[in-house]
């Protein structure tokens, strides 16, 4: 007869901790959304621009400018049209946008996935190569590899966006014809890409990929190589930067000293034990980075005429068109606080001790 051990329960302190923690973050969350809809909320009402004016027109009579201020509510106290508006965002919705005359929510969908496909391809680009050249400055300070880095690293923190955009248009695809122009695909594709393709994700590389459409693809990889890798520098940039410092101060640590007078290996010394303590923090600076790349990216869509979130809410900031604004920063905000509450999880997947 066997006699199986049945695990001993947890103790209710220990479970009153963890809810204690879930509860506090989820609180922490849920004032951050609220401080974020709040500021919204005001700056909708400091600007100098009238909403029903932008919807019934100047020349609307004074009985159509208060039929239309009541139908937006916005005749009814202060703390009620607040209240109003945190309700409608926690149903999703974020109101009509007066450029397109639909709902700001169904806008930003349809052009999301393509600020979503450029900040990601342009982070992969930053981590791949800033995580090992910082790594290789803070290895040899002072040598003319930490020179050179701190040089790229500088310019790319310098070098106005747009700027480098334009000078990158200009020779890689006016003078030397090695990538696309502006857009996600040349004209003769954009019939493929509406009609041809089904919409999965609405990141062309990926459904064009599953659609099969291998002439989409590369096309589609020709338009994105040029403003990603400009963003990608500028997230290099930062990243190599940070990963010098940090690795600057983690070879100084006496376990580092240990492990090189016990002989271990150089590249285990550096790859494997500095490295793995410095990720802790990196991620944090790898998710500010992601996030700025997703909400920064404006001056990028502008000049490469990238049809993403950055691009929709400067066109509807030149169009007075405040709903798909205010809406446009919503979003933007919910991305800030996603990543915040991914890169904690990270946290607790590389360094144990943060659980």
């Amino acid at each position: 007869m066997t006699i199986t051990e049945t695990p001993a329960p947890r103790s209710p302190s220990k479970l009153w901790r963890r809810t204690k923690t879930v509860l506090s973050v989820v609180l922490a969350l849920a004032a951050t959304f609220l401080g974020l809809l709040f500021v919204t909320f005001i700056i909708g009402r400091v600007v100098p621009i009238d909403p029903v004016l932008a919807v019934v027109g100047e020349r609307a009579s004074q009985a159509q400018i208060e039929a239309a201020r009541t139908a937006l509510g916005l005749d009814r106290p202060m703390w009620e049209q607040f209240y109003i508006y945190v309700v409608n965002v926690f149903q999703g919705d974020l109101g009509t946008s007066l450029l397109t005359r639909r709902p700001v929510l169904e806008d930003i969908k349809n052009v999301f996935p393509a600020t979503l496909e450029l900040a990601t391809i342009a982070t992969i680009f930053g981590v791949l190569t800033g995580i090992p050249a910082g790594v290789l400055a803070a290895t040899r300070p002072g040598t003319w590899i930490d020179q050179i880095v701190r040089i790229i690293g500088l310019a790319g923190y310098s070098t106005p966006v747009f700027w480098l955009g334009l000078m990158g248009l200009l020779l890689f695809y006016g003078t030397l014809g090695w990538v696309g122009g502006g857009g996600r695909v040349s004209n003769e594709f954009v019939d493929a890409l509406e009609f041809d393709i089904v919409r999965v994700t609405g990141i062309v590389l990926i459904d064009s990929a599953l659609a099969g459409e291998w002439a989409v693809f590369g096309n589609a990889v020709k338009h994105a190589v040029l403003p990603s890798a400009v963003l990608g520098y500028y997230s290099m940039a930062y990243i190599s930067r940070m990963t010098r410092s940090f690795m600057l101060n983690e070879l100084s640590q006496e376990y580092i000293t240990t492990a090189r007078v016990k002989g271990m290996p150089e590249w285990r010394v550096i790859w494997v034990h500095a490295l793995k303590n410095v990720m802790v923090p990196l991620i944090t600076v790898i998710a500010l980075s992601y996030a700025n790349l997703l909400e920064g990216s404006v001056l990028t869509e502008t000049v490469f005429s990238w049809p993403g979130l950055g691009m929709y809410i400067t066109n509807a900031l030149f169009s007075a068109d405040m709903p798909a604004v205010l809406g446009g920063t919503v979003v933007v905000g919910l991305v800030f606080v996603a990543i915040n509450m991914l890169s904690d999880v990270l946290y607790r997947l590389v360094d144990p001790r943060a659980k």
